[in-house]
């Protein structure tokens, strides 16, 4: 797998366990905060790929479908 999927791939692993963690949900801000800032390094990151980019990748981070992005980037 290329480092930048990687990359996308560790933020979306990120992002899932931070969903699925129940302590972090007791404080509604701080989790919040933690979805948030996960969420733009998956923006950021989804904006460095290549325009010549996996259509079906492309169509599954633009419309926020992270998990089937993730089993997607996992699948290559």
């Amino acid at each position: 797998m290329p480092h930048d999927f990687r990359e996308l791939a560790s933020a979306l692993q990120e992002r899932v366990m931070i969903i699925g963690d129940e302590e972090s949900r007791r404080d509604t801000p701080r989790h919040m905060a933690r979805l948030q800032e996960v969420s733009e390094r998956i923006e950021a990151l989804e904006r460095q790929l290549s325009p010549a980019l996996d259509a079906q990748l492309r169509h599954y981070l633009q419309r926020r479908s992270y998990a089937k992005a993730l089993e997607h980037l996992l699948a290559l």
